[in-house]
C-alpha cells in the first residue's frame, strides 16, 4: 500500500474513497480536495468498455473547451509558403518546414501543440519517433493535420484538448484549472463527456463508460457513479 502524505491525508479526511458520487458532487469535492500552494489541473480518468487493440474501437479525438484550460498553449506549425503568415497572424508561437524539423532533430521541444498542413508530412513523419511518444504528432483524427491553419492555432490556443484511450482502455484529459471553480469546469466536463459518448463505437459490447474519476493533480481521486452521466448531459 502507498503511503500518502499529512496534506493529502487531511485533503481526504473523513470521505469514504470508495464510494461513487454523481458528476457535480464529484468535481465540487475534486476542487475542494485540492491543497498545493499553485493553482492545480483538474483531470477526469474515464475507464472505457472499448479494445483499443481493435481499430475500430480505438477512441480518439478533441474537443473545444467552452472554458479552456486556463494555460498558456505554445503551439508548433509545420508548413510553408503562404500559410507561414496565416499561422503567425493565428498566434503561432512557431512555424517553419524543413528548418523546423532540423531544429527538433537537434533536441528542442519548447512547444505544446503541433498542426501540419498536409502536404508537410512526409517532412514530419523523420521526426514521428520524437513527437510520437510525447504526444505532438499532428493527426488528422484530432484536426491537427489541415489546411486551415488559422483555425487549427486558435482551437489549441483557446483551450482544445485531445485525447486517446491507452491499451487499457482509459482515457486521460484536463478539463481546467482548480481556480476555474466548479461551475466552469463542470462545463468544460460536459463538453469532454458528451464528445467521448458520441464516439461510442458499434462494435464495443457492454458497458460503455464502465467507471471514471476527477482529481486534481496533487489532490485525492474521486469516483463518480457512471450511471449519473446521461442525467448530467441531459440537464
Amino acid at each position: 500500500m502507498p503511503k500518502h502524505g499529512k496534506k493529502y491525508r487531511n485533503a481526504v479526511g473523513d470521505r469514504d474513497v470508495t464510494v461513487r458520487v454523481d458528476v457535480e458532487e464529484g468535481v465540487k469535492a475534486a476542487v475542494a480536495a485540492a491543497f498545493a500552494k499553485f493553482d492545480e489541473t483538474v483531470d477526469v480518468a474515464i475507464n472505457l468498455g472499448v479494445d483499443p487493440k481493435y481499430s475500430d474501437q480505438m477512441i480518439r479525438g478533441a474537443v473545444s473547451l467552452p472554458n479552456g484550460l486556463g494555460k498558456d498553449v505554445r503551439v508548433a506549425v509545420f508548413c510553408k509558403g503562404e500559410k507561414e503568415n496565416e499561422a503567425k497572424e493565428a498566434g503561432a508561437d512557431f512555424y517553419g518546414s524543413d528548418d523546423l524539423v532540423e531544429k527538433i532533430q537537434s533536441g528542442w521541444l519548447d512547444f505544446d501543440k503541433a498542426v501540419a498542413t498536409p502536404d508537410m508530412m512526409a517532412v514530419v513523419g523523420k521526426i514521428g519517433r520524437v513527437l510520437g511518444p510525447r504526444g505532438l504528432m499532428p493527426n488528422a483524427k484530432t484536426g491537427t493535420v489541415t489546411m486551415d491553419v488559422a483555425k487549427a492555432v486558435s482551437e489549441l490556443k483557446a483551450g482544445k484538448v485531445e485525447f486517446k484511450v491507452d491499451k487499457a482502455g482509459v482515457l486521460h484529459a484536463p478539463i481546467g484549472k482548480v481556480s476555474f471553480g466548479p461551475d466552469k469546469l463542470l462545463e468544460n466536463l460536459k463538453a469532454l463527456l458528451d464528445t467521448v459518448m458520441r464516439m461510442k463505437p458499434s462494435s464495443a459490447k457492454g458497458t460503455y463508460m464502465k467507471a471514471l474519476a476527477v482529481s486534481s493533480t496533487m489532490g485525492p481521486g474521486v469516483k463518480i457513479d457512471p450511471l449519473t452521466v446521461r442525467k448530467f448531459l441531459e440537464a
